[in-house]
């Protein structure tokens, strides 16, 4: 898809949240496709709907199902979040909790009658996972790549690497392609993660409220976090199925999306139709190691 084709399919919904009107980033992905399911792409802390790029239209394409790619608050051609505001260390939460359920109520879906499926890369996915535990009966599925449940040394270390970049190589320059206001993006993210206040910062304890199917992927050679992450999720969400890539670091629909896709395919056709039956549960224990 080029850049014509996709800037065609922006829109721009107006989210009222945190006592403000934010001006919201969005894509709708095969939207004729109304007996398939929703999938919502959550972004990075750095993404955006420009920096997914194909990845999106290529994996709903792959799992026949209906896409919906916004950029968060924050990031891309979304409302900046102004200078002098700092992110809490609970901003995931709200995002998660206040945000998400807005702009989906914005947008027309109703996650009741519709209950879309996520999926979460890195900080998308701990905001996948958290609304999910908040909101159980109102969310179909969840695919998370390399998200956080809890700090760790690694991920620190590579943020501050991240900063030191943003400060003295062109990484300010590639991020300016993606985002109106790369600043806002930037400081946004960095600030809160080196906040010696978020080394605390744990969803561990909420996970065991969710209740729909999880796919949790991570890579092998991920530089922001271990495989700790994805084993902390399935010790506490027993219906979670694993997925561990070789020679792929903390971005798989970059590194290995061919199998990314078949396997987030895969794990749509065995669970969609069951979950479409409000309070059918149906767990299935696969580890998938490659």
């Amino acid at each position: 898809m080029n850049g014509s084709q996709t800037a065609a399919q922006v829109q721009f919904a107006r989210v009222r949240w945190a006592g403000h009107d934010h001006r919201i980033e969005y894509r709708w992905l095969r939207p004729q496709g109304s007996d398939r399911p929703l999938l919502v792409f959550l972004h990075e802390g750095l993404g955006s709907i420009a920096m997914w790029k194909d990845f999106p239209a290529q994996l709903c394409e792959a799992a026949n199902c209906r896409g919906l790619v916004l950029s968060r608050w924050g990031y891309g051609q979304s409302s900046a979040r102004p200078g002098h505001e700092r992110w809490p260390v609970t901003f995931m939460h709200h995002q998660a909790r206040d945000f998400l359920p807005a702009f989906l109520e914005a947008v027309g879906v109703d996650v009741l009658r519709d209950r879309p499926w996520f999926y979460g890369h890195s900080d998308g996915g701990s905001i996948a996972l958290i609304h999910a535990a908040s909101y159980p009966d109102r969310v179909g599925g969840l695919v998370v790549a390399a998200p956080h449940i809890f700090v760790e040394d690694i991920t620190i270390a590579s943020i501050e690497k991240a900063r030191d970049g943003y400060v003295t190589t062109s990484l300010r320059s590639k991020l300016a392609r993606y985002h109106t206001d790369p600043d806002s993006a930037f400081w946004g993210w960095n600030d809160v993660w080196l906040d010696p206040e978020f080394r605390a910062w744990d969803i561990r304890a909420l996970l065991g409220s969710i209740r729909c199917p999880v796919l949790a992927v991570q890579g092998y050679d991920d530089e922001y976090g271990t495989m700790a992450q994805i084993d902390g999720i399935a010790e506490r969400v027993p219906q979670t199925e694993l997925l561990k890539l070789p020679d792929c670091g903390h971005s798989p629909h970059r590194d290995q999306p061919v199998l990314l896709s078949r396997a987030v395919a895969a794990f749509l056709e065995r669970h969609v139709r069951t979950h479409e039956i409000p309070g059918h549960r149906d767990h299935h224990d696969h580890q998938w190691s490659l």
